[in-house]
């Protein structure tokens, strides 16, 4: 089968390479700045020692994608909110027959994705692990989790295509039950921009007891709305979704203790949000700390730490404020509430 990978950037780079790794032809399609560093192949690591590289994917440039081949399968990573853009974009690579996997955090890329190609099967996607960049051409794994995709019937060939990709690199399951799935990683997502305006290593920001309440209280907040839409969480971590509040408020002697695999993540990894930030990009928090707002006010529930650190981003943003903010500073900001 022919894989397309639109938006390569870090999550995308891996998931290429890795299914390219599989023996699967494989295309990358992203930013010339980006792809240009690859061009004598992708090494891949992970936390757990695993590797593999140099992997050459075929790697393509947005300019001239007139040069791309048609996609027996397209994963859309793009961020949340490059979505609009990507879907015009990528028009001319999907064929009747095209399957779509929309690799995005937070809630609501996929259905942009299924407006504008009603004919094709769109998937939803978890990506439950992080990337980071170790050198221009090593891409490294450095937390546990799996890449989850949604099985849209019973027919659906997903199961096998799991089968076919899956690999010690890039671990994989699917499920039916993506929206509980989606919330379940959005919680754990709402720590990115908790890891951005701390400006430290996500390590580094779980062994202080005040973050960890200000993540907590994040938690709280989308618990609380997904017990009013209905929604059981599944569990992504070593713990249920309904505990990890309780243990992230335990002090930082017993957390050490309790939460191993918590912890169990290299000590350099920073999230996702902390890059865009870092590198002057627009962030997705619209569409995390943002959806769980938007939710719980359309419940009519309070959402007032998820508000603030919403309002703290976007000051972030637009030059208002630096990050760097101690834990303590956090915490009073999000228990004082919105400005």
């Amino acid at each position: 089968m022919q894989h397309l990978v639109f938006g390569a950037g870090l999550i995308g780079g891996y998931l290429g390479a890795a299914i390219a790794a599989n023996g699967q032809k494989v295309c990358l399609i992203g930013r010339a700045s980006v792809l240009d560093k690859w061009q004598q192949g992708i090494r891949l690591t992970d936390y757990q020692g695993n590797q593999s590289g140099p992997v050459t994917p075929e790697l393509l440039s947005k300019e001239r994608l007139n040069e791309a081949p048609k996609g027996d399968i397209l994963w859309l990573t793009v961020k949340c909110i490059a979505i609009e853009q990507a879907i015009r974009d990528m028009a001319p690579l999907i064929k009747a027959d095209t399957r779509i996997f929309c690799c995005q955090n937070g809630l609501g890329a996929e259905s942009l994705v299924q407006q504008a190609y009603p004919d094709n099967p769109v998937h939803r996607a978890v990506v439950g692990f992080n990337v980071t960049e170790e050198t221009d051409a090593t891409l490294h794994c450095g937390s546990e989790g799996c890449l989850t995709l949604e099985r849209l019937h019973a027919d659906d060939p997903v199961p096998t295509l799991v089968n076919t990709l899956s690999s010690p690199l890039l671990r994989m399951e699917y499920s039916s039950a993506m929206t509980e799935l989606q919330w379940a990683k959005l919680q754990l997502n709402l720590g990115n921009a908790v890891n951005a305006l701390a400006d430290i290593p996500v390590k580094s920001m779980l062994r202080q007891r005040a973050y960890r309440k200000v993540l907590a209280l994040l938690m709280d907040e989308l618990l609380g709305v997904a017990k009013a839409k209905g929604l059981r969480l599944p569990k992504l971590t070593a713990l249920p979704a309904a505990w990890i509040p309780w243990v992230l408020r335990l002090p930082d002697w017993l957390f050490e203790r309790l939460a191993n695999t918590m912890l169990a993540i290299d000590p350099k990894v920073r999230t996702s949000m902390w890059w865009d930030l870092h590198l002057k990009r627009k962030t997705e928090i619209a569409f995390l700390n943002g959806a769980v707002v938007e939710e719980a006010l359309s419940l009519g529930l309070g959402c007032a730490a998820n508000q603030v650190i919403h309002q703290l981003i976007r000051e972030v943003e637009q030059g208002i404020r630096q990050p760097g903010m101690q834990a303590g500073e956090l915490l009073r900001r999000v228990t004082t509430g919105p400005l």
